[in-house]
């Protein structure tokens, strides 16, 4: 699978960066990996010692610029995005690229398509529900899961669009608006694993950005 790029956000990880990059070298193993990091630790070395291309984003200029960044890096046509938290299951990659060699433009990795998650906190579940169910209601968008830190995209399609990359709550823009604009999205169930390391995005800011986030897109 060498049309397809694997981008990550890093900040301090490095509990958990050898497992993941060696996951997805084991799942994918011609693709390329690419990390934008803003760690103070020993992340950028890891990941650079383990093949994949590193670019430094220091002094951190938050999660949307970062991902902004490493989507518009990227070099080829289907780009994965994932947590390097070992949260998100690599070895779901090869279904993620099976429907985007079907047509679709997004391919969406719920983590609440099934089931409450186990390794989710209750708070966070709710506020997850919440928000894919306003989704429903505000645009008509069929989904769980508007936060979910694995997707694929087409890279013509991120190339295509403007966006506005502000605050925590990016993902809910890099699925709403292309669906906005006809772009076609499928959305699949996963698992959601137990996290390796410290949390490191607040969870009143991600809320307040969302919330800020779906009024832009809306009105």
């Amino acid at each position: 699978m060498s049309n397809i790029s694997v981008v990550m956000i890093t900040l301090n990880e490095e509990r958990a960066i050898s497992k993941v990059i060696n996951d997805i070298n084991c799942i994918v193993p011609d693709s390329e990996i690419l990390i934008v990091d803003s760690s103070t630790d020993k992340t950028p070395d890891i990941a650079h010692e383990l093949g994949c291309k590193v670019i430094r984003q220091y002094p951190p200029q938050g999660y949307g610029k970062a991902m902004e960044l490493a989507l518009m890096s990227a070099n080829n046509e289907i780009i994965i995005t994932l947590d390097c938290d070992d949260t998100y299951p690599t070895k779901k990659i090869p279904e993620l690229v099976y429907w985007m060699e079907q047509g679709y433009d997004i391919v969406n990795a719920s983590r609440l398509g099934n089931k409450k998650p186990k390794n989710m906190p209750f708070g966070n579940y709710l506020a997850n529900w919440f928000f894919a169910f306003s989704t429903k209601l505000l645009f008509g968008i069929q989904t769980t899961d508007i936060h979910s830190g694995m997707r694929a995209y087409k890279k013509e399609m991120i190339h295509n669009i403007q966006w506005n990359p502000a605050g925590a709550a990016f993902p809910v823009e890099l699925l709403i608006k292309p669906i906005q604009m006809g772009y076609k999205m499928k959305e699949i169930p996963i698992d959601y694993n137990e996290r390796i390391g410290d949390v490191t995005m607040r969870a009143f800011s991600s809320t307040m950005w969302t919330i800020k986030r779906l009024f832009h897109l809306k009105f």
